[in-house]
């Protein structure tokens, strides 16, 4: 396939998304006023964004989002590093962390709000238990599945603990480091958007969304959803081509 083909290939899926909505719209096989057309939504959304307040919702989302992926990102690498450093320390609270990991942080949320109220503050706390978990977890994991030949190549060259540690165990921990990174932040927007429907909250695209189905809006309500969808694409590809550029010695394209 061609360079030039090979660019046109990220197109495929939202055109197929936007002909299977529209043909679901068309054939009223779905309530028209229940699902307006992809026209009708992208509109709406280009005009409450330009417009509107969609733009401010937007970015009072993306807000909690990177303070909630900060904190996790500060607390989470240094934790996993060490408990990857040493396997006894990591096995000892391994229970732990599965268990608040499979647990759904959405199912927490009455619970922090009984330590911090309804403010703004929980929906970053919540979001950032959330990421720190999963962040914390991926660290540790790279640092223990580092590449052993390269660990005993620099002990036969006399590099010291703390050398190997720093000089090869960190580095070899980077790529899946990263993979926690990827995902924390994924799971921070998801969450936070939960907590702006769900805990008192004035702005926010999870606040939009569910006032919009409260009234029935269904335009602003779908344009929200798209709204949401775009950030975390936008969050993602973001990380991916700072993987790449960060990385590069990984072997992933």
């Amino acid at each position: 396939m061609s360079p030039r083909a090979r660019a046109w290939l990220p197109l495929i899926g939202p055109l197929v998304l936007i002909a299977v909505w529209s043909l679901l719209v068309q054939s009223k096989a779905v309530n028209p006023i229940l699902l307006p057309g992809p026209g009708v939504t992208l509109t709406h959304l280009w005009n409450a964004t330009v417009g509107g307040t969609m733009g401010a919702d937007f970015l009072a989302t993306l807000s909690r989002t990177a303070q909630a992926f900060a904190i996790a990102t500060v607390i989470g690498v240094p934790l996993g590093v060490a408990l990857g450093a040493s396997e006894p320390l990591y096995r000892s609270v391994e229970f732990l962390v599965d268990f608040f990991r499979s647990t759904p942080s959405s199912a927490l949320i009455p619970l922090f709000m009984l330590f911090f109220g309804i403010s703004d503050f929980n929906k970053v706390a919540i979001s950032a238990f959330a990421a720190v978990l999963v962040v914390m977890f991926n660290s540790a994991y790279g640092v223990m599945n580092a590449k052993r030949t390269r660990i005993m190549a620099a002990s036969v060259m006399g590099a010291s603990p703390w050398r190997i540690f720093r000089d090869v165990l960190l580095w070899e921990s980077l790529s899946q480091t990263f993979v926690g990174l990827r995902s924390g932040i994924s799971l921070a927007l998801v969450i936070v958007v939960v907590a702006e429907m769900f805990i008192g909250s004035e702005n926010g695209l999870g606040h939009r969304i569910i006032n919009a189905q409260q009234v029935l809006n269904v335009k602003d309500m779908y344009a929200s959803i798209l709204a949401a969808g775009v950030l975390g694409y936008l969050l993602n590809v973001g990380f991916l081509l700072l993987d790449k550029r960060i990385v590069h010695w990984s072997g992933r394209a």
